[in-house]
């Protein structure tokens, strides 16, 4: 990879276009110049793959209304919004995660650590719905936790999807 760099006689005229036109970096790989649009001050940028950037600018697209109620009228606002989101959420379970913890989730089972109790709670998924063995309920504090946990909505979807395909096969 060749890395060239634009050298001037005149500093001044390099920070003008630097401050002045949208700093750019130009950087040539295999002879092609590529431009990168530097943040704005007082922001960072952050690099993720195609897939993932396509991942959520499609998700930013279907919700852009919702958004808009919100406050949130852009694709960086909505990176925004979530980043803070997911930080808010793992400062909680920092919090008071300590209490539970996910042990291991199975086709149709999730194993949780009660710390408070001392004890494991066996969550099952019956006909689409969660029971917890330890406490025999379908409403208790563990159903909770594991509704905070995003592998549920896999596995709920998982059996859902497989449970279609029996009702299609009859």
């Amino acid at each position: 990879m060749k890395d060239t760099r634009f050298e001037f006689s005149d500093n001044s005229l390099a920070f003008f276009i630097i401050d002045k036109i949208l700093c750019v970096n130009l950087i040539s790989v295999n002879s092609l110049p590529y431009v990168y649009n530097m943040p704005k001050p007082g922001f960072k940028s952050i690099t993720v793959s195609e897939n993932v950037y396509k991942k959520f600018y499609e998700s930013y697209e279907k919700n852009k209304k919702k958004l808009e109620l919100k406050g949130i009228t852009s694709f960086s606002g909505y990176m925004t919004s979530l980043m803070e989101e997911t930080v808010i959420r793992y400062e909680t379970f920092a919090k008071h995660g300590p209490y539970m913890e996910k042990v291991s989730i199975d086709q149709d089972r999730i194993l949780i650590k009660d710390n408070k109790r001392n004890r494991i709670a066996e969550i099952l998924l019956k006909d689409g719905e969660l029971q917890c063995l330890l406490d025999e309920k379908t409403d208790c504090i563990h159903i909770g936790f594991v509704y905070s946990v995003p592998e549920i909505y896999l596995m709920m979807d998982s059996r859902r999807t497989q449970s279609a395909r029996v009702h299609s096969v009859l």
